[in-house]
């Protein structure tokens, strides 16, 4: 039997590839070969996960604490992440509400499940992170992508729900901080988000997975104004923990048991060394590590984002968290993915084209991430102006 000329579901064709991934596989080759590449491409810090919680996995290990856990999670993992709440942001959580998931992937999967039926719209900003409107489409929902610049911060607002929302728009997703653009959603902005969803009986979700991971301003969550929202995070950002797969969704009492059925399904648990190296993350000695690694974030942040401006590039916003600076370089090119490609390919700095999250001013944006050490930052900035004096 051949599958030669064997359709694949339509779905697949509408699902766009990351395009970084191609500068990211050219970037591993140019290294092979010898070539000091500068990486700003990839959205991952680059510290090793903290010594606690290496530790707490490995003595889960030793223990052979290796089987199945509950598909909702560790019940003392449930209860460190609703501690937190509390501890961080002053918001108590019934653990009984929390849902630990394989990565934030895997929370945002189980919440297109159970919101999107075929043709529903989920409204979210342009640019956004590729996954939050593929997942969508995954689920034959329709991503409701509304175009937003400067002047909302890259933000969905009030004002964005109250013109595009129509009959089939089932969710408003909103991403704080956010990726690509760094930017957040301030507390009187998500409360009058969230009365407009409200009032349209929409559901609201918040992708919460670089909270904690902000800059001169307070970290905040969407449930201290709105207790029933669907908030996606993480343990791969703030925690620097990716490449154990972890994350967490909060969901509203009567969402628990539907949303419990289908993890059950899909992934039956999260991976269960990972769960209790978790245990770990929340422990005092963990957030001074952790709170250590903000600060040198925002000394990079701080040393990158004038840098930039300084080439020219257009930063009308400064982002206030994640790792990410979303730069125009309309006065450099109008294809941005070959402004990428030409980087790469003569100064070896590796970036993320505009390309991958949306299509408002795609072509004429790109992302730098700044999880990366303050010397490579300084090299790459120089051979960025190099790069522009030479082209």
């Amino acid at each position: 039997m051949s599958l030669s000329g064997f359709q694949w579901a339509a779905r697949v064709s509408q699902i766009a590839p990351f395009h970084v991934m191609q500068l990211l596989a050219r970037a591993r080759q140019l290294q092979a070969e010898g070539r000091d590449v500068i990486h700003m491409e990839v959205g991952e810090p680059d510290f090793p996960t903290a010594a606690p919680v290496i530790q707490a996995g490995q003595d889960a290990l030793a223990k052979g604490l290796t089987q199945y856990t509950p598909a909702a999670g560790l019940p003392e993992l449930r209860e460190a992440i609703a501690g937190h709440y509390q501890t961080a942001y002053g918001v108590d959580i019934d653990p009984g509400r929390i849902i630990v998931t394989p990565g934030a992937s895997g929370a945002l999967l189980l919440i297109a499940a159970l919101l999107v039926n075929p043709g529903d719209k989920v409204m979210m900003a342009d640019p956004t992170y590729p996954c939050n409107r593929n997942f969508m489409r995954l689920f034959e929902g329709e991503p409701q992508l509304i175009p937003v610049g400067a002047d909302s911060e890259y933000q969905l607002n009030v004002g964005h729900i109250e013109q595009h929302w129509d009959d089939r728009t089932r969710a408003a997703m909103l991403a704080t901080p956010s990726n690509p653009t760094g930017t957040l959603v301030g507390k009187e902005a998500l409360q009058a988000i969230s009365q407009a969803v409200s009032a349209r009986n929409g559901a609201l979700i918040a992708d919460e997975i670089y909270q904690g991971l902000t800059y001169g301003v307070n970290a905040m969550t969407a449930l201290s104004v709105n207790d029933e929202a669907f908030v996606i995070n993480s343990f791969s950002k703030y925690f620097g923990m990716t490449g154990w797969r972890l994350g967490w969704l909060v969901a509203p009492d009567n969402a628990v048991s539907e949303l419990d059925k289908l993890a059950q399904n899909v992934f039956l648990s999260a991976p269960t060394p990972s769960q209790y190296a978790a245990l770990a993350a929340f422990q005092p000695e963990t957030i001074a590590i952790l709170e250590e690694r903000r600060a040198e974030f925002a000394r990079r942040r701080d040393f990158l984002l004038p840098a930039l401006r300084e080439l020219g590039m257009s930063v009308p916003v400064t982002p206030e968290g994640a790792f990410y600076i979303y730069a125009g370089v309309d006065h450099l090119t109008d294809d941005s993915y070959q402004w990428c490609q030409d980087l790469l390919e003569q100064e070896f700095v590796a970036t993320t084209p505009g390309l991958d999250f949306g299509l408002n001013g795609a072509r004429k944006t790109v992302r730098f991430a700044y999880a990366t050490d303050i010397e490579q930052l300084e090299q790459a900035v120089e051979r960025i102006a190099r790069f522009i004096r030479q082209s």
